[in-house]
């Protein structure tokens, strides 16, 4: 299977204060870090061959994914393209595939194979119809899902095109003709641009999978908890599902109240007497709840300390407190309980 590359050097700046101290792959999501559950889906459709970018807390991914992965330093940021060319001696003469290290999808990576062969082209998006088009780069296309330009968040009354660049590629090795002769490179902003007017063969793939952009706090709840319903499949949690409640080693829900799915505990967790607890909900690693405490729609960090009587709704929160307070999602309501 072709080599990929996750990249994992951005600052995460939208994800503070979680990446004030954690580079933005590393955040937290269930039982591992975000990054980990890319690394899981590459590897069950079998790609072994992984190179991440690195430059923000380098060591904290080094430490924790060892030599599973290669590493290339950025000790200044190249820019979206440029980290890619830093690592082209590790692609070969072979196509590569290109990820996001804080997007959360459960992309069939053969299928996007299988356009890019059909195609002949040197380059292959994963593209997702969306229907806010104000917050993504959207794709132009022709009949034949050839990519004929680009828009840059364009309000929905002026949007051409509802396709969202979702930041995942497949290029061919071609693809480093097109690169300005100059260390920082942007594929919107230079590589993109060059297809175009080379008129090189240049493609979407339309997909059906899940795909979300968990760089912002919003996205990592609505990511997470998608996860839960099973709406996004992962890896690791085989039994994910809307009412499920999945419990880790040395934790136990006895005490509690009410406990309704989806919700995921993690290990060595404590809840105490009369805690209510509703779905979808995260409790990570170490939490304890103490008496009488409601949490509902939320996600615990591991190592927090709920005091007792709490009510905790709509909230990412960690041992410092509050870390985001959510807006409710669009599809779903509080209700009264």
């Amino acid at each position: 299977m072709l080599p990929a590359m996750v990249l994992a050097a951005g600052l995460g700046t939208r994800l503070r204060p979680l990446t004030f101290e954690l580079p933005k792959p590393m955040v937290p999501l269930l039982d591992r870090p975000a990054m980990a559950h890319t690394i899981d889906l590459l590897h069950h459709h079998g790609i072994d061959r992984i190179v991440a970018n690195l430059h923000y807390f380098p060591d904290t991914i080094r430490d924790y994914f060892g030599d599973e992965l290669t590493y290339v330093q950025e000790e200044e940021l190249l820019g979206t393209a440029g980290g890619v060319r830093n690592a082209k001696d590790f692609f070969g003469d072979e196509p590569f595939l290109v990820l996001s290290g804080d997007a959360l999808t459960d992309l069939d990576v053969q299928k996007l194979v299988d356009r890019h062969e059909a195609a002949g082209g040197v380059a292959t998006l994963c593209v997702k119809r969306v229907t806010e088009t104000s917050e993504y780069g959207v794709v132009l296309t022709d009949s034949d899902g050839r990519i004929t330009g680009f828009q840059e968040k364009p309000d929905p009354a002026e949007a051409l095109s509802d396709l969202a660049n979702c930041g995942m590629y497949l290029f061919s090795p071609e693809i480093f003709d097109y690169f300005p002769d100059r260390p920082f490179v942007d594929w919107a902003n230079d590589v993109f641009p060059a297809l175009l007017a080379g008129d090189v063969p240049f493609h979407v793939y339309e997909m059906d999978e899940y795909w979300n952009d968990v760089g912002a706090l919003d996205e990592l709840r609505n990511g997470t908890f998608d996860a839960l319903s099973g709406a996004l499949h992962l890896e690791a949690l085989p039994d994910a599902g809307p009412d499920a409640v999945m419990v880790g080693s040395g934790s136990s829900l006895d005490a509690a109240d009410l406990v309704e799915g989806p919700i995921w505990v993690g290990r060595d967790v404590q809840i105490g007497a009369g805690v209510r607890l509703q779905g979808p909900l995260v409790l990570g690693d170490g939490v304890v709840v103490e008496d009488g405490a409601a949490i509902k729609r939320s996600i615990v960090l591991p190592g927090t300390r709920i005091a007792a009587n709490t009510i905790l709704i709509e909230a990412i929160t960690g041992s410092t407190g509050i870390v985001a307070s959510l807006r409710p999602r669009a599809d779903t309501r509080l209700s009264a309980s």
